[in-house]
């Protein structure tokens, strides 16, 4: 099983495009908020079921601020960030994985790609059409799941 983790796609679908063109098919998609009221349109791109949040700039949306996905053997805490302090550490976001059994917190808001093994896994995809790390190159995370329902997390960037 693929999965795709995106985040901060702002309404944009040309990088969601390219992304799409690089990679081909998934089996699901996670995005982390500010889809901008392109949730339909983002998963109609990407031909697979999509489970997205509420981010700040998602202002009239009704999605969930946060929640929790199953993926194999994997919890997965979903939420934006903003409500979690993320600007100044993963220790919130941290918390409320491990309040809700999450083995791993999925998160956008900064802008910024990072995987960070530890207790509790935490995972940002970046932005795929405002990157904010040195070198600006859109970023996005593939999940590959084996028969046995372990999880590899590859980050990966468009030129």
């Amino acid at each position: 099983m693929r999965i795709l983790a995106i985040s901060d796609t702002h309404g944009s679908q040309t990088k969601l495009l390219e992304l799409v063109e690089a990679e081909g098919k998934f089996d699901l998609a996670l995005h982390m908020g500010d889809a901008e009221g392109y949730e339909d349109r983002i998963e109609e791109i990407l031909g697979c079921p999509l489970k997205v949040v509420r981010g700040n700039c998602d202002t009239f949306s009704d999605l969930p601020y946060d929640r929790v996905v199953e993926i194999g053997k994997t919890r997965f805490f979903m939420t934006h960030g903003h409500l979690h302090d993320v600007n100044f550490g993963p220790a919130e976001l941290k918390r409320a994985a491990r309040e809700k059994k999450c083995q791993v917190a999925l998160y956008g808001h900064t802008h910024v790609p990072h995987i960070d093994y530890g207790d509790v896994i935490v995972m940002n995809p970046g932005s795929l059409s405002r990157p904010r790390q040195d070198g600006r190159k859109p970023s996005y995370i593939v999940m590959e799941m084996n028969e046995e329902g372990d999880i590899n997390y590859t980050l990966k960037f468009l030129s």
